[in-house]
């Protein structure tokens, strides 16, 4: 490593010089700045710069600018674009090696100062799907709460396809997801099984059995989630492998939340599948009917974190807290 010193005096020596000491590392000048590295990481992490700059609520003229920075200092492409698509070149990829491992230690340097300090406090955000944050979350995020009192807990509700997009981008620090998670980067580790069922206003005439197959949701109108929602696409993977295409099924509209898709089948509006969970109400007040699958719907939830992402002792325990919650519901 190259060190150069700049000395810069004044006329009178004694009384108004100034020294100013400048540290040059082979490769880095002072106009590399950490903010292009953090842009730079949410690129890659989604491969979009339309989404980086929502993730990062900046423009996408400054989020390309931010890059081109980056390419010009480094003199070397980061990133191959062609219609319409981004992938990293292996420039960029070692890049991003490295800007991970640069991320990971200003959050471990920040960690050790508060180790040191006795300092148990911060923010933890936390992502789950819509599923699991309106019904499965309110008891672990206040047990949680009353055993680390002076941490501040920050709730991300999104579909899965978003929340593990944030998990990527270091935006939260643990997401808990209903759909499978196909990203090697990522650490995803099965929390809780859960079963999936039917559910029908009153009267219906699938009421009058025991379980329902899959052919027989095609005879009526299907409320679906929206696209990039889990239960949607557990769902529709469970109905193609037993033979119905999705798109044999009469669906009169899509809705974004199972508030509002409950609240269409008490209407008579359609039938749907839902988590079993999140009906618990309508059941005990006699709202609606509910009847499992045949063969049963299934699906696991996940743990979703970052593989390499340094993890506080904050992280360690509010892993810890929702392993234990989600062990109690099954």
């Amino acid at each position: 490593m190259a060190i150069a010193v700049n000395v810069v005096q004044g006329h009178n020596f004694l009384s108004t010089s100034r020294l100013t000491v400048m540290c040059v590392y082979p490769g880095i000048t002072e106009d590399m700045s950490d903010r292009r590295l953090q842009v730079f990481h949410t690129v890659a992490g989604v491969l979009s710069f339309t989404r980086a700059a929502e993730l990062l609520h900046m423009t996408q003229p400054a989020v390309t600018h931010q890059i081109r920075q980056l390419e010009e200092e480094l003199n070397a492409r980061l990133f191959d674009r062609s219609n319409n698509r981004i992938s990293l070149t292996a420039a960029g990829e070692q890049v991003l090696e490295y800007a991970t491992r640069i991320i990971a230690l200003y959050e471990q340097m920040s960690e050790s100062v508060k180790a040191l300090t006795g300092d148990r406090a911060g923010l933890i955000t936390i992502g789950a799907s819509t599923t699991i944050a309106e019904y499965m979350l309110p008891g672990l995020l206040g047990d949680f709460r009353q055993n680390f009192p002076d941490v501040q807990i920050r709730l991300r509700v999104a579909n899965t396809d978003a929340i593990v997009a944030l998990v990527a981008d270091n935006t939260i620090d643990l997401g808990v997801v209903e759909g499978e998670v196909d990203n090697q980067l990522l650490r995803v580790e099965q929390c809780q099984q859960d079963e999936l069922q039917v559910i029908l206003p009153l009267g219906h005439p699938l009421t009058g059995k025991d379980s329902i197959e899959p052919l027989e949701l095609t005879a009526y109108p299907f409320i679906h989630r929206e696209d990039g929602s889990g239960t949607r696409s557990v769902v529709v993977r469970y109905l193609s492998e037993h033979g119905v295409d999705e798109h044999s099924l009469n669906r009169p509209f899509e809705l974004g939340s199972t508030e509002a898709i409950k609240g269409a089948v008490q209407a008579g509006m359609g039938i749907t599948i839902v988590s079993g969970a999140t009906v618990s109400r309508e059941l005990a007040l006699g709202l609606l009917e509910v009847r499992p699958m045949n063969p049963p719907l299934q699906r696991p939830f996940y743990f979703v974190r970052q593989r390499q992402k340094f993890r506080t002792h904050l992280m360690d325990e509010l892993f810890q807290f929702a392993r234990q919650y989600f062990e109690r519901l099954e």
